[in-house]
């Protein structure tokens, strides 16, 4: 049996196929046949290994993963052979405010991840899915889709009539989309392109603005908000964008901080924030609880994950170069059963 592994080595892909022997199960723990996996931004940084923890060579990547579950350890008696289940990027986050141990093991980075066709976890790492959903669709849920959930309900407390602005098509701002127009918000997204723009007005955005046309686009969003400014920001930009969602939200409202697309350099004026009454929240995923709210809301809403493209298992490097690429418009996902 094959799996990825992370190699370090010169001039060669970072995800390379190696064997290995599936190891007995734990009287807790829960063998899974994986079917799909999708890749997250945070996937690309591991195989530079310039992400927030240092990447061993060996390490199993991706935190995203559906499939089957195919054994159970004689403790196990919540999932059963044949259910349907995405894994927990927060396998010890099950419920309320986190801690320094429900934020340990994180998959993919501190701990195993999933591009494998067989992946063992504790049962508490697993969550069943509706059958509405495909093991494809399923797959792109664990972070960006959760993400997505706690910015907006969580962090953001989004409300009907809010308005919120996203940043770029990536899969966190995808879902956000989606969110925030099944609770009946306005949604205002940025994009560099005006073909991903006309994609998301498909997908109900009332707004969007070309960043590379306005650069200034903060004043674009005070103008399309009559100069109130917006409810929430999905901040997925980093220091190169914050001084601009500190620009365009409202007096009391929020951002909700997630991502580093810009990089870790440049800061913004923390002054800011005492005029504008504004709040940060730093968003870290979610927890096991707020998954299955957010199911909850997908069934109801009939909502289905948007996917970009789909690679092999075989073509997983291939994956990964796209995802550099930044061409994407949703989630990539990696067929692996």
């Amino acid at each position: 049996m094959q799996r990825y592994e992370v190699q370090f080595a010169d001039s060669q892909p970072a995800f390379q196929l190696r064997d290995f022997q599936p190891a007995p199960l734990g009287p807790r723990q829960v063998a899974v046949a994986i079917k799909a996996v999708s890749l997250n931004y945070r996937d690309l940084l591991v195989s530079r290994n310039t992400y927030f923890c240092p990447i061993e060579n060996g390490l199993v990547p991706c935190s995203d993963g559906a499939g089957e579950v195919i054994a159970v350890g004689d403790e196990v008696t919540e999932l059963r052979i044949g259910d349907r289940v995405a894994s927990l990027f927060f396998p010890h986050w099950q419920a309320g405010e986190a801690d320094g141990r429900a934020i340990s093991g994180a998959l993919g980075a501190e701990g195993p991840g999933v591009l494998t066709p067989h992946f063992v976890t504790d049962a508490t790492g697993l969550i069943p899915i509706p059958d509405s959903l495909s093991f494809e669709e399923a797959a792109t849920l664990p972070c960006a889709a959760l993400t997505a959930w706690h910015a907006l309900f969580e962090a953001g407390q989004l409300k009907p009539g809010h308005t919120v602005l996203l940043q770029g098509t990536g899969g966190v701002s995808i879902f956000a989309l989606q969110f925030a127009k099944a609770a009946g918000a306005k949604v205002i997204i940025t994009s560099s392109s005006d073909d991903k723009l006309a994609h998301a007005r498909q997908l109900g955005a009332d707004h969007g603005i070309n960043y590379r046309n306005t650069p200034e686009w903060q004043e674009e969003a005070l103008r399309l908000t009559g100069g109130r400014g917006v409810d929430v920001v999905v901040e997925v930009g980093g220091p190169g964008t914050l001084e601009r969602s500190l620009m365009s939200v409202r007096t009391g409202g929020r951002i909700a901080y997630i991502g580093v697309l810009t990089g870790l350099a440049g800061a913004a004026n923390p002054m800011m924030l005492i005029p504008r009454l504004a709040a940060i929240n730093g968003i870290f995923v979610g927890s096991r609880q707020m998954f299955a709210d957010m199911l909850q809301a997908m069934v109801a809403h009939r909502i289905h994950p948007v996917i970009d493209k789909r690679f092999s298992f075989a073509d997983a490097p291939a994956a990964l170069a796209h995802m550099e690429q930044g061409a994407h418009f949703g989630k990539i996902v990696i067929q692996v059963g």
